[in-house]
Order: structure tokens, then sequence, then C-alpha cells
């Protein structure tokens, strides 16, 4: 039922000096709008007649009645409220009656702007339950029952805060569950508990969402499509029906870690009893989609896999793709400039068709290649800084263990203190903050010190061999993995359409981490840390030439009086040799 106000004519041969009153109705809630199934509850019907009563008392007729149902009093901008003064304005009126003062405002600030209006109408305000009128006792209670009324309007919302509170210090739920759950009334004990579900319907569906945007293959747009048409709506109410989810509704759900089980109230996070639909990881992944499309990496229609890698070489603006149709019907795909295209600038950059932008890019990863020499000296150098940097792992892991464990240790003491009333919500919240950044810090140093050599060796290897192996192994690749491809190489792109000549050119930027791995320092370093290897096998070589030589000239009485120390297995023992134990065997032979 939606709010109304009404006005009733009254037909009457009274005279012209007989009063008038109008009445204003007014209930908090929807559910006090229609309790008992009735067409307006209990409370409306029982405020008109002590209304209508207290009319007859003061011999005035009632010509209007404006009604606000379902509508708080902590503001004035209530529409039954508005149109009531509005009709003061415009209709010599006797009285405003109310049941209770508390009816018209529930703070004396909106109390008094709400008298005010009804004083310079010419109208007086009349309680029907309590004494107040225009003389000095009247005004003093009608003072007094307005401080009431805005006490107990703040106190009952302390109250809800503080019950709520105590609820998400339990796990539970305050308010109405997102979309993938539902909210539900359960009997246990002769008492009744309202508890948390997983929606059948909903659930499953919100549970895919989450899954395919963390694949980063989708826009948010077009994944809310595919989930309206696979029938995901929003969880309706008594009075709101079922509907498809907005788009920034949709992308609010996908930031709400209470999918992983976690209750969020006023800033502060508390372990939900509720199910979890998702696991922390691909919330996780679906944060880092949803920070990378806000940078300004739209996902668009047309998803090539050059998109958001190449940029135009006149204002530096991103060029998307545009699909022109000639009289024919034929169709062109082009990268048109977005500054230009949206009119954002006066850009004046041509398009330049999508097989001519393919083209330019094959050629400059041709260009960003290892020879086999630098492949070489890169992963001679790399694995023996590898072998360097996971030599504490087992050291790494321990500390990094005990971290985790104190840091949740931590987490668990700043509720309990919170729970006795020791800090308070903006404290908890803050802290909260800091642990979680904590953690999610040691954990990743933890997966890194748990990498296996061997692994991420292997790894390396992997990646080397594509990088040196590029410019081929991108010419065959999908289109999916060309665009990792170009994340990996490239920042960017710049794409230069020299209109006046028809030459197109392109100017690559790479990526921090392939400049480095190009640069002539590492290069250096490469080729000295390659040749440093091999002179230490070369000694290993030497010196191993040398003890065979001794043993092959002694005699096998010599043999046989007893072991000499430098006959015995050397420092590097039964292990393949390192570069570390090749240094010590030689500096022992030198």
């Amino acid at each position: 039922m939606t709010n109304s106000a009404t006005t009733t004519p009254v037909t009457t041969e009274d005279t012209p000096a007989t009063p008038t009153a109008v009445l204003y109705l007014r209930v908090s809630t929807k559910d006090q709008a229609t309790r008992g199934g009735q067409t307006e509850g209990f409370s409306i019907p029982a405020q008109r007649q002590a209304c209508t009563r207290k009319a007859q008392t003061l011999g005035a007729a009632i010509t209007a009645e404006f009604v606000d149902r379902g509508e708080s009093a902590k503001t004035a901008d209530r529409s039954g409220l508005q149109a009531m003064l509005t009709y003061l304005q415009q209709n010599p009126t006797s009285y405003v009656l109310v049941h209770k003062v508390d009816r018209l405002a529930r703070n004396r600030t909106d109390d008094v702007t709400i008298n005010v209006a009804i004083q310079q109408a010419g109208a007086q305000l009349v309680s029907c339950t309590e004494n107040i009128d225009e003389t000095p006792s009247g005004a003093l209670m009608h003072g007094i029952m307005s401080s009431i009324a805005e006490f107990y309007s703040r106190n009952l919302a302390n109250e809800v805060i503080k019950g709520s509170t105590q609820k998400a210090m339990n796990g539970g739920t305050p308010g109405k569950a997102p979309t993938g759950y539902r909210n539900v009334r359960k009997v246990v004990d002769n008492r009744e508990i309202r508890t948390v579900e997983v929606d059948p319907e909903r659930g499953p569906l919100m549970k895919w969402a989450f899954e395919q945007y963390a694949t980063g293959d989708w826009s948010i747009r077009r994944l809310l499509k595919e989930l309206t048409d696979k029938g995901l709506t929003s969880t309706g109410g008594p009075n709101t029906p079922s509907k498809p989810l907005s788009l920034s509704n949709f992308n609010n759900l996908l930031r709400r870690d209470y999918y992983v089980g976690i209750v969020t109230y006023r800033g502060a996070k508390y372990p939900g009893n509720h199910e979890p639909l998702i696991s922390q990881e691909t919330f996780d992944q679906v944060q880092q989609q949803l920070a990378r499309n806000q940078t300004g990496e739209k996902q668009r229609t047309h998803r090539h896999y050059l998109r958001s890698t190449l940029f135009c070489g006149d204002c530096n603006e991103r060029l998307i793709v545009s699909v022109s149709t000639n009289r024919h019907g034929s169709t062109y795909p082009y990268y048109v400039c977005a500054g230009r295209h949206e009119k954002r600038n006066d850009c004046t950059f041509q398009a330049v068709l999508i097989s001519t932008a393919e083209e330019l890019v094959q050629q400059v990863v041709d260009q960003y290649t290892l020879t086999p020499d630098q492949r070489t000296d890169l992963e001679a150098l790399i694995h023996d800084e590898l072998s360097n940097y996971l030599g504490d792992g087992q050291e790494e892991q321990i500390h990094q263990t005990k971290r985790i464990s104190q840091l949740k240790k931590q987490r668990d003491k700043l509720l309990q203190a919170h729970y006795a009333g020791a800090i308070d919500l903006d404290q908890l919240a803050e802290e909260q903050q800091r642990i979680s950044a904590e953690l999610t810090t040691a954990h990743r140093h933890l997966t890194k010190a748990q990498t296996s050599q061997i692994d991420l060796g292997s790894a390396i290897t992997k990646a080397l061999d594509l990088v040196e192996n590029c410019a081929q192994t991108y010419k065959q690749a999908a289109p999916a993995l060309k665009r990792e491809i170009n994340r990996a190489l490239f920042d960017s792109i710049a794409i230069h359409n020299d209109g006046q000549t028809n030459t197109v050119s392109a100017t690559p930027t790479a990526t921090a981490e392939y400049q480095l791995l190009l640069s002539p320092t590492i290069t250096k370093l490469a080729k000295q840390r390659a040749t440093a290897i091999k002179n230490e096998v070369k000694n290993i070589q030497h010196w191993l030439t040398k003890q065979w030589k001794a043993i092959e000239h002694k005699t096998p009485s010599q043999q046989g009086q007893g072991l000499r120390m430098d006959w015995l297995v050397g420092d590097t023992g039964l292990e393949p040799v390192t570069p570390s134990t090749s240094w010590r065997c030689s500096s022992q032979l030198s």
C-alpha cells in the first residue's frame, strides 16, 4: 500500500463560522499498515477514530485527512505531511488533529518547523491524548512531549544498533541477507529463531557469477545479462516483488565478503554462521578484476585480443574497436581513437584496420625476443640466484607460519576485547583492516617460501623457452594466449597513423620486468656469471684430472699402505656440483 493524502470535502449546512479541522495519521512501518490482514492495519483506524471524537468535542467539521503509511518521523520529507502543509496554505483551517505529538515529528527541530508552518497558516495543533494548547502551560507540555518523542526515537535507534551488533558478534546477519541467500524462521525448542540459508535458486547462480568473473573473461554488464537470462532476480519481500538486478547492485554484490562467510556491521567484520558460497581465493581474484576495470580497462562488446594494449600515438587515448558497414553490407573492423570517437578532444588520428594493427604488433613481438646466447646466460644467472633465494626457504616458512598464527590470535583477542566493551567499533574496524593486510602479506611470503625450487626452476625454464621463441609462439597462439603475452611483454603499444603519407607504425613500451630482463646491466651480469660458472667447472675438471693421475701413478704396494686425505671425496660429496661447493674446492686446491 502506498502513501496517500486524501482530501474529503464536507457538505454541511453549518454557517461559515463553523470551525474546520484536518486529520494527520501516520504509522512507521509497512507491517503496521497491513497488520492483521486489514487494508489499513489496526493503528490508522484507531487514530482516525480518536481524532474524529476530538473534532466532535471541538465542534469542528473535518474537511480533509492526510495519511503517511510506513513512514518514519525522523524526517519531515513525507508525502502526506507535505501535502497537509500545502493544503493549510490554500485552505483556511482551524485545527490540525493528531493522535499524539510524535505522529508529526520525532525530533525537536522538525517539531518547531512544522508547528511554525501550522501557526502561519492560521491553524492550531491539537493532540487527542496530550494537553497541549497555546497557553504557557500548554506550550511547556508540548515542549516536554516533543523532547520525550526525540528521546524515544534516539534510544530506540541505540537499542536496535546494540541488538544488531550483538547479533553480528554471534555470527548472525543483521538485516536482509544479500542475493543468493534468504532469511528464514525456524522453531527450535518452541522458540522462533531467525537465521540465513543458501537460496536454492539464486545461490548457485551467484556462485557461478563469482567463478566466471574471476576468470577475467567477462565484463560486469555482459555477465549480468547472462545471469538475467538464466533467471537471476532480487529476493522479493512482502511489498516488493522480485526483479532483475541493476548493474550497480550487482557490482556491489561482487564486492561483498559476505559470500566467503564474513558478516560486516558498521565497519567491523565478524565470522558468520552462514555457509560460504565461494572460496577466499575466488573472492580475491574477483576483487583484482574489479580493481583492474576501475583503472580504465573496460571490457567491451568487441573482445579483440589487442584491446587495452593499443593506444593512440597522437593523444595517448585508448584505441577501441569500431565496425563500419559499406553500402553493399560488408563490414570492416577498425581501431579508432577513443578520444576522437567520443569527442573528448580534437585528435586527428585516422582509423586503422584491425588486420593492419595485428601485423604491426607481430612485427613488434618479432623484435622483442631473446637470442639463444642471451637465453643461456640468463638461465644460468636466474637459477644461480634462485638457489640462493630459496636457500633459507625452510626458515622463512617457519617464520611466516608463526607470524600468521600470531596475527590470528591478535584478531581473536581483538574480537574478545570488543565483545567485552574494551574497544569501540571504530577501533575494531581499523585494527581488523591492519591485521587483514598483514595476513595477506604473510600468506604471500609463506607461499613463496613453500614454492619448490624444482617447480619454480621448471617454470622459469618454460618461461625462458617462451620468450626465446616468442615470435613463433605468438604467431601460432590463440587470441586468448596472445592477449596474455601482450600483457606480459608490453605496458602499451602506441599506434601512429600519418594520414598524409598513409604510414602506420608502432612504438611499444615494454613492461618494467621485461625491460629489466633485456637491460644491458642484466645482460652483462648474466655473461659474467655464466663465465664464472664455466671457469669453476673447468677448475673442478682440472682438479679431478689431477687427482686421477695421482692415483693412477701409485704402485699397488703404496695404494695398500693406507689412505691419504687428498684422496677422499671432496666437499662436493655425492651431491651434484654447485657454484658454491665448486668455489670451495678450487680455493682449497690453490
